[in-house]
C-alpha cells in the first residue's frame, strides 16, 4: 500500500471516529482519551491493523492513537532526495535522534519505531484539530503546493 493511499484512508477513518465522539458532546480532552490504546483496541477494532493482536506500534506507557502518524512525517510516493544512493519515499523533518533512514526493499525509507513523541495525550493536545489532516497537512510533500488535503 502506499504511503497516500494509507494516508488518505487513515484520515478518513480518523474523522469517522472524532465526527461520533463530538455527535455525543466528547470534549477535546475526552476525545485524546478516547485513542488511548487500551480503549482504542476494544472500542475501534478495525482502526489499526495491529489492534486484531492488541500489539503496540511503540513500546511505551500510555500510547496515544490520536495522531497515529507524525505531524513531522514527510513522504512522497514518487520519490524524494536521498543522501543514501538509493530512492528514498520518506523522511522525518527535523531528523529526530529517535529516528533514522533504513532501507526496505531496496528503497529507504523513515524508521519511526524508536519516537514515541506524537504518541503521547500532551503532544496531541499540543497539535490537537478535529480534523486530522489539518494537523498532518505538510506531510504529503506531493500535495503541499495544492493546500491541506481534507477528508
Amino acid at each position: 500500500m502506499s504511503y497516500s493511499i494509507w494516508f488518505q484512508s487513515h484520515g478518513r477513518k480518523h474523522r469517522t471516529i472524532v465526527d461520533k465522539l463530538v455527535g455525543n458532546g466528547y470534549s477535546k480532552e475526552q476525545i485524546i482519551n478516547y485513542f488511548d490504546f487500551d480503549n482504542m483496541v476494544v472500542s475501534e477494532p478495525t482502526f489499526c491493523v495491529l489492534y486484531a493482536d492488541q500489539k503496540k506500534c511503540h513500546d511505551m506507557e500510555g500510547l496515544n492513537c490520536f495522531l497515529c502518524a507524525c505531524p513531522l512525517f514527510r513522504f512522497d510516493d514518487s520519490g524524494i532526495d536521498s543522501e543514501h544512493g538509493l530512492p528514498a519515499f520518506s523522511r522525518c523533518e527535523v531528523r529526530s535522534k529517535f529516528g533514522r533512514q533504513a532501507e526496505f526493499g531496496g528503497k529507504i525509507h523513515q524508521d519511526c519505531s524508536a519516537c514515541v513523541v506524537p504518541h503521547s495525550r500532551r503532544y496531541a493536545a499540543k497539535h490537537y484539530d478535529e480534523n486530522w489532516f489539518s494537523i498532518m497537512s505538510d506531510c504529503d510533500l506531493a500535495n503541499r503546493l495544492k493546500g491541506p488535503v481534507t477528508a
